[in-house]
């Protein structure tokens, strides 16, 4: 298990990204890469997505990890910081999603959509926290648990837009999709931090667990001081085994 920062990619997508997890996993377990080991990275995060990653050193492990994620049996637990209050402490999102090009015009290649004609979709959401704070772009906030029940590309991300509590800091599903494209040119700037007030999503994969072994890793320290938590201990993330 391993914890990912925010702005880290997993994988290179172009041959310019060196310094990726994959590549760094490469150097920490050259040993066991010689000796017949094989890095398989089992649970994907965003480059802006932080917290848990479960990675395989053996081909034979990939594989019984990779069926267990394609039957259920990994159940994943996410933080979020979002917009708004929602009404209900506990609400679950089954809208089916597809890729937003698919259907419409669209200047982002990746976005995501809720649509009829997607596939189905569903996150368990739970309100943690609900709580005021001062900023350039509103003063209502909340922590929220979600619990992904399917594993599609940005599946949280959309479905608490479409809820009407989007991610704070999230570029593409924030408040204007414009900020992803700008970013993109620019990179981050003060009329970008004034829109977003984070220079990254406000989410955190918190969770992970797997039959008898389970893994927990709290809020990274700027997310913990935009909520107005105290920071959490050096010792980060832990597993156990019930």
């Amino acid at each position: 298990m391993v914890d990912k920062p925010a702005h880290f990619l997993v994988h290179p997508s172009l041959p310019k990204h060196v310094s990726t997890l994959w590549s760094h996993l490469k150097e920490l377990l050259a040993y066991e890469m010689v000796n017949g080991g094989q890095i398989s990275i089992i649970t994907r995060l965003d480059r802006e997505t932080s917290g848990l990653v479960l990675v395989a050193k053996t081909a034979r492990s990939a594989r019984q990890l990779g069926l267990a994620m394609l039957h259920g049996h990994i159940e994943k637990t996410y933080l979020a910081l979002v917009w708004g209050w929602p009404e209900e402490d506990h609400f679950t999102v089954d809208q089916p999603l597809l890729r937003k090009g698919t259907v419409t015009p669209s200047p982002i290649w990746v976005k995501q959509m809720v649509h009829p004609d997607g596939r189905s979709c569903r996150t368990d959401v739970t309100v943690l926290r609900r709580f005021e704070k001062e900023t350039s772009n509103g003063t209502r906030f909340s922590l929220l648990e979600c619990r992904p029940l399917t594993g599609r590309r940005h599946q949280i991300r959309v479905h608490l837009q479409w809820a009407g509590f989007p991610i704070v800091g999230d570029k593409m599903y924030g408040p204007d999709e414009n900020c992803y494209l700008e970013f993109i040119e620019t990179g981050w700037t003060e009329r970008l931090a004034s829109q977003l007030l984070l220079d990254r999503q406000a989410l955190h994969a918190s969770g992970l667990r797997h039959g008898h072994h389970a893994w927990e890793c709290p809020l990274p320290d700027e997310l913990a001081k935009f909520a107005g938590q105290a920071p959490a201990d050096a010792s980060h993330c832990a597993g156990s085994k019930p």
